[in-house]
């Protein structure tokens, strides 16, 4: 089925500035997000979702009433939300499989939605810019063709993506806006700034620098994160980088080595450090072969559950 843009098909072989402009709709929804103040979120109700994974539950979740994503330079986030069952997933993708996330988003909206849901899938896609390799727009390119070729029809509501997502200061693009955040009981999107990652940010970042593939964080039927078991071979050369200076890792781990946020190359230092130290994470981090198991308690902080049967 095709994806719907106020009532008609989409033509996917248009850029998403020509996509704008054929649809007025579209530009004005993206210039409404871009202009808005950027809210604070976390960490009570919030589950931040990283690059490569997604999330998804229900506004009948008792824990999580938010879900969030930043950091998105060429990257795009996300947004599916079916609008009679409510059930919501926002993912981070940055190209790597584009196919097959979305296959996986789409799953796993459809799986917390019932036939007797009367309503329809709902889409929103921020992220990218005018960046000067044109990754952004290889992969607005690539998500509007995977919704198009999806069974489902699928309804653009925001495209807030590459060129309508960027600014220019001293000759230099970045994005406008870098995360956003998502309320499931509502469908409101907002420009949004993260407080709380949650747990587990180096082994996430970790499996997803030596090639991991998008994973579900989230079951919303026990309200549990849940990540790994996860494997990796020791990652290449790894002294090496970790003696290099800030701007050689920039230039080396970045899409966009101009545009990242100030915390990129510490974020990397310490993913790479958690590598050098773990380097067989099944004997290290998984000796159970059990995935880490979280709940959040009132304050919102993910706790470890100990025991996993």
């Amino acid at each position: 089925m095709p994806l719907i843009v106020g009532g008609q098909r989409l033509d996917v072989t248009l850029s998403a500035l020509q996509i704008v402009q054929l649809h007025p709709q579209l530009q004005e929804r993206a210039k409404a997000l871009t202009s808005q103040p950027t809210q604070t979120f976390g960490p009570k109700g919030f589950l931040y979702v990283q690059q490569r994974e997604l999330a998804v539950t229900t506004p009948n979740d008792r824990v999580v009433s938010v879900l969030g994503s930043d950091d998105a330079t060429t990257c795009h986030i996300l947004v599916l939300r079916h609008t009679g069952s409510g059930a919501t997933c926002l993912a981070h993708c940055d190209g790597s499989d584009t196919k097959n996330e979305v296959a996986a988003v789409l799953h796993a909206v459809k799986s917390l939605t019932n036939n007797t849901d009367e309503g329809r899938l709902e889409l929103h896609l921020v992220g990218g810019f005018i960046d000067s390799k044109q990754y952004s727009q290889t992969l607005s390119s690539e998500l509007f063709s995977a919704f198009d070729n999806v069974l489902d029809e699928v309804h653009l509501l925001t495209c807030c993506v590459s060129e309508l997502n960027d600014k220019e200061e001293d000759g230099i693009h970045y994005p406008i806006i870098y995360g956003i955040a998502v309320n499931v009981k509502t469908g409101q999107i907002f420009k949004a700034t993260l407080q709380n990652r949650g747990p587990d940010e180096d082994l996430r970042s970790a499996y997803i620098l030596t090639g991991g593939m998008m994973v579900n964080t989230y079951d919303s039927k026990t309200e549990q994160l849940s990540f790994g078991p996860y494997s990796w071979t020791p990652f290449p050369n790894i002294d090496f980088w970790l003696e290099q200076e800030d701007e050689l890792i920039l230039q080396y781990f970045s899409t966009s080595p101009q545009a990242e946020p100030p915390h990129f190359v510490s974020h990397i230092r310490s993913t790479l450090g958690f590598l050098k130290a773990n380097p067989r994470p099944l004997k290290s981090l998984f000796p159970d072969n059990k995935p880490h198991v979280y709940t959040m308690d009132r304050d919102g902080i993910w706790k470890r559950v100990l025991s996993v049967n």
